[in-house]
């Protein structure tokens, strides 16, 4: 296992570096970087008769070459491509994501910052999903074919159809908008400091629930029917068929002996669904509810072209998703010991 292990880490370095290197080459083409949305700003700023952020901008004639040479070399633009990109790569390695080129603040506190609104919706979205999923499941795998089985596989199926942003949209207009029962927008009210404790808790969970049901929804879908597909496969096998001929009560048969095997693929996909839920598919969600997360920054991020938070958190966020990758594999061998990865 411990060659197996080491490996799967080998392979992360040029796994890492190719993610980098396709999004820094992409970033070479896409128009409006930095310099230019910084030179639009100071036009925009001269014309409403302001100066530009400090910029020496002089009407028609533009701004002095001077001062955008001066500006390129505040962004790191006057070194060469491939020259910036081993920079960017060193720095990584020193777990230096840089800072922010319109925030003046470094990658890694931005993240801090916006890590809280993203972790609560994450663990919300999680436990729901499997807390309530994984039962579900195993009472449509118990009563397989009922019109209990039909009923929710329907209802299912409708939520898993429905994307999360267009749920969210629908959400926001029914209890938001026409009932006004929700809050349109942010994770906590404007008088939250003068609440009391039971105040504050009631007034968040009364903010998250619009996000979270809308958030839900999908990996609410996947996990039951997964369940439900792993029970039936192990409930149809012969030691089951040995356990109930002992005499076993059907309970002890589905918990005791179905349960543990019915749950290693379910078991297997916690460290990558906890963690995914943390940093994947809250974006639209985040947006749609002003929800000032992860998913928030890297959209604002991109539409400015900020691209030290741009690299920084997708460096991040691809060393995080491969590191649970290999803890998702050796999860196997903790649950199942007869699993051999030679």
């Amino acid at each position: 296992m411990f060659a197996y292990i080491f490996k799967r880490i080998l392979l992360m370095i040029p796994t890492l570096l190719g993610v980098l290197l396709l999004t820094f080459v992409v970033i070479q083409f896409v128009p409006g970087g930095p310099v230019e949305q910084y030179l639009a700003e100071a036009k925009a700023g001269a014309g409403s008769g302001a100066e530009g952020g400090g910029m020496a901008y002089r009407g028609a004639q533009g701004v002095d070459p001077q001062r955008i040479e001066q500006i390129k070399a505040l962004y790191g633009f006057d070194k060469p491509a491939h020259e910036r990109f081993f920079q960017m790569v060193s720095q990584f390695a020193q777990f230096d994501l840089g800072t922010s080129f319109f925030q003046n603040k470094p990658v890694w506190t931005l993240i801090v910052e916006k890590l809280p609104v993203s972790i609560s919706l994450g663990l919300w979205t999680f436990f729901i999903s499997y807390l309530v999923a994984v039962p579900l499941g195993v009472a449509k795998a118990v009563r397989a074919g009922s019109r209990f089985d039909l009923v929710t596989t329907l209802l299912i199926l409708v939520g898993y159809a429905i994307p999360g942003f267009v749920l969210g949209v629908a959400l926001l207009v029914i209890f938001g908008g026409q009932l006004q029962w929700f809050p349109l927008r942010g994770l906590t009210s404007g008088n939250w400091d003068e609440l009391s404790l039971m105040g504050k808790v009631v007034d968040y969970l009364w903010h998250i629930a619009l996000p979270v049901t809308a958030m839900v929804a999908g990996s609410f879908a996947v996990t039951a029917m997964l369940t439900k597909n792993a029970f039936l496969e192990e409930i149809r096998k012969q030691y089951v068929l040995t356990a109930r001929a002992k005499g076993l009560s059907e309970r002890q048969v589905l918990w005791k002996h179905v349960f543990r095997n019915a749950l290693i693929p379910i078991i297997t996909g916690f460290p990558a669904a906890f963690i995914g839920a943390f940093f994947a598919g809250s974006l639209l969600i985040e947006t749609l509810f002003s929800l000032d997360g992860l998913g928030l920054l890297s959209y604002e991020s991109v539409i400015r072209r900020d691209y030290p938070v741009v690299l920084g958190s997708l460096y991040l966020f691809t060393l995080i998703g491969l590191v649970t990758k290999l803890v998702s594999d050796l999860c196997y061998v903790w649950v199942d010991p007869r699993v051999k990865f030679d």
